[in-house]
Formats: C-alpha cells, structure tokens, sequence
C-alpha cells in the first residue's frame, strides 16, 4: 500500500470510532498482509493521541486461543493499544449511544514492571518476575466494526482497527503473580446473573503469561518497548459475548475480584 492509502484507512476507521458506526469494508483501501494491517493500526493510534486528554497505556492482545485462531485462520495472536480515554476502572454504567456493536470479553491483564530493555530480548518465562509486577482482572470491550461475519472480516482487517479493542475497564486491585496458578484458573461470566459461561485461563495460549511473552517479545522484534506501569489485556478466557442495552454484566474471576457494569 501506499503511505497515502494507510492514511485514508486509518482516517476511515478513526471517523467511524468517534461517530459509532460500521462499514462493510475498506475497499481498495483493504490492507493485503499483516505488516499493511499494523501500518494502518500505528496510522490510527496517531489520530487516537490527537485526542484531547489521551495517552496509549499499554496493549491488549487478540485471537489468542485455538479455535479463535482456526476461526480467523491464523498461526499466532494480534494485538492493538488501550487508550486512558478508553478505559476506566470498575464502571458502573456503560451507556449504549458511545458503541455500534459492541461485545464482552473478561481478561486477565498485567502491569509492566519498569520500561522493557528491547536489547535484552526474546525474554523468556524466567524473566517474567523482571517484566511484570503486578496481575489484574478486567473486561475488554471490542467492537469488530465490520458488518460481516467474522471468519468473513479477517484477521488483517481487525488488526487494521485496533485490533476491534474499543474499550477497557479494570479493577483498581493488583496482585501479585505468585498469587494466582494461571495454568489453570476458573472465570465466570454472568449476563442478568445467568451463568454464562466458566472460562478458564487455559484457553489464552494455555497460560496468559504466554501471551504476555509473546507480545513483548513481538514489540521488541519492531524496536516498541512496553513502558513502565502499561498494561497488557491478555485476551479473553470466555467467548465474547453481546451486549445489548438493558444487560447486566458480571466477570467474576475469584480470588482477583470481579467486574460488573450496567449496559444502558
């Protein structure tokens, strides 16, 4: 693609953020492989930090467990950036009119020690305890956007679009790691206090600290460190679910706490 073309995309998908609105595609503007796809993504993280009162403050990661990857036909995750004007912890109340489509996902996420040295990278599990110093639970709220199905949308697309992150909320507690056996650890999502589902930290990369790896050790292959005190949102440990005006939203993860909101 051409620099002017990333630019469009970018500025396309960034009108259809702020009006909360979807399309059915970027026609030529479509990016053709993953490297295309993050161009445009690093185009509209501009466009977000153009924003009055909004800084990048961290990541979150996508497509993180088998079958998600079969669904979009891909090997490895994707990831996007978390916004502060994006985000909030422990909200009462979403409101409705700021989203198109959106879907709820509960995340184990993680707060970066001290700026990672890229010099030192691939980092490995050993390092995770110089990396990490602190684990948090959380609800990523992802908007894919695109009105197509998903298999149909396609990976790159999504990367395109912030990787279809639209919203982040977090607990205020963080714990330490070594609270917490993430090889194996129950979240339960309820929706009008119906069970939904019990997901499980298996189903990211089998343990969220392997996605964690995998992104920083991704950014530091770009020359990107992550910073000190960002967060990375490891990707969902349930399906994501809809959300529809009138839902009552609960994440219970145990011994980290839960999330609960109001979609109005």
């Amino acid at each position: 693609m051409k620099k002017q073309q990333i630019l469009e995309a970018s500025k396309l998908l960034f009108n259809h953020k702020l009006n909360k609105t979807g399309l059915d595609n970027l026609n030529h503007l479509e990016p053709k492989n993953i490297i295309e796809a993050y161009e445009i993504q690093d185009a509209l993280k501009v466009h977000y930090l153009s924003l009055k009162n909004n800084i990048c403050i961290g990541k979150k990661i996508g497509c993180t467990s088998k079958a998600a990857q079969a669904q979009m036909n891909v090997s490895e995750p994707f990831y996007g950036n978390l916004f502060s004007k994006y985000s909030t912890k422990n909200k009462n109340k979403l409101n409705s009119k700021y989203f198109f489509q959106p879907f709820a996902e509960p995340e184990i996420s993680f707060r970066i020690k001290e700026d990672v040295d890229i010099s030192k990278a691939p980092y490995t599990m050993n390092n995770i305890k110089n990396l990490i110093d602190g684990i948090l639970c959380s609800i990523e709220i992802v908007d894919f956007r695109f009105q197509r199905e998903l298999s149909k949308i396609g990976a790159i697309n999504l990367i395109s679009n912030n990787g279809a992150s639209d919203y982040w909320i977090h607990n205020d507690k963080i714990f330490n790691i070594n609270e917490i056996d993430l090889n194996d650890f129950e979240v339960c999502f309820f929706i009008n206090d119906e069970l939904k589902e019990i997901g499980n930290t298996k189903n990211v990369l089998n343990n969220p600290l392997n996605a964690v790896l995998w992104l920083i050790n991704t950014l530091c292959k770009k020359g990107e460190p992550m910073l000190k005190h960002q967060y990375i949102s490891s990707g969902s440990c349930t399906k994501a679910y809809k959300l529809n005006s009138g839902n009552k939203i609960k994440a219970d993860f145990g011994k980290l706490g839960y999330i609960e909101f109001d979609y109005i």
